[in-house]
């Protein structure tokens, strides 16, 4: 992997990876659009290591209010009916889907999954949700024709059932095309949660996810030799920077607009790369290792 394709690829990592629009396709499809070889699900795991660094300090005072409160009730039952406390166990529940079928599913995820026209049809399919839910939270939010608004849930709502349901949205993102983010608010829309909670907990909710398969990635790259270390880390600090500037904007956007953009775009993509597919023009497995 040559410099250039690092910063390009860290850089639509950083652009990516917060918006509801897969990150993991993206960096596939510039790759396959490039000419490039396929980055790997390691190149993404490593690189999103990155990008989970600008969440933990987007969100810092969050996070260390709820891992102090988690610890506290550890010891003090007193603190076990705490909000910040249960969010502690609740992303810990959460996190079960993914880490169960990130590693029951790993062959696949980095196999058949990354087919483009799986890609493609993802993009697609989970476009149309985002925009069914996001109408749906359009309409209860005004209150729509004839009737009243209706309240949303906030985090303060969230328990078990919510958490796991979050969490089986969040493992749907293992498969290129879904997008972490895309998935989670869209479960979380569809549950009845405000825009703003569902992006908060589904930020949240990556980063034990996502922190474990970097560091699992790591581990297996060092002991296979298969990536290249100087321009992953540089891509991953890239990936960094712009990731922090994204998920700022993005945060202050979901408060006053609809996510409608974001739906049309992965539509519009999905039948381009489909048509493209269909007529010759790319192979579906485009940029691919040769194995």
């Amino acid at each position: 992997m040559s410099w250039f394709e690092s910063f390009i690829l860290g850089l639509v990592q950083g652009l990516t990876e917060f918006l509801p629009i897969s990150s993991s396709a993206h960096l596939r499809l510039t790759a396959a659009f490039s000419g490039w070889e396929d980055p790997g699900a390691a190149f993404t795991a490593i690189t999103q290591i990155g990008t989970e660094a600008a969440v933990l300090i987007y969100f810092r005072k969050d996070i260390v209010r709820i891992v102090s409160a988690w610890f506290r009730s550890l010891v003090d039952k007193s603190m076990r009916g705490d909000h910040d406390a249960q969010m502690g166990w609740l992303v810990i529940v959460g996190s079960i889907p993914i880490g169960v079928l990130g590693v029951t599913l790993k062959d696949q995820i980095e196999g058949p999954f990354r087919d483009l026209r799986v890609t493609a049809t993802m993009l697609i399919v989970m476009g149309v949700v985002l925009g069914v839910a996001d109408r749906l939270a359009a309409r209860d939010e005004t209150g729509g024709r004839h009737r009243a608004a209706k309240e949303r849930k906030t985090l303060r709502d969230l328990g078990v059932k919510d958490g796991l349901i979050f969490g089986v949205c969040q493992a749907m993102a293992l498969i290129p095309g879904v997008s972490r983010s895309g998935a989670t608010i869209s479960g979380g829309l569809l549950m009845g949660y405000t825009r703003e909670a569902a992006a908060r907990y589904s930020f949240l909710l990556a980063i034990p996810a996502v922190l474990a398969s970097g560091v699992f990635e790591l581990k297996d790259a060092a002991e296979g030799g298969h990536v290249d270390w100087a321009p992953t880390a540089f891509a991953t600090v890239i990936a960094f920077v712009v990731g922090y500037a994204v998920i700022a904007w993005f945060m202050k956007f979901i408060t006053t607009k609809s996510f409608m953009p974001f739906v049309y775009y992965r539509v519009i993509l999905g039948i381009v790369l489909i048509v493209l597919v269909s007529m010759g023009v790319m192979s579906p497995h485009a940029g691919e290792p040769a194995h």
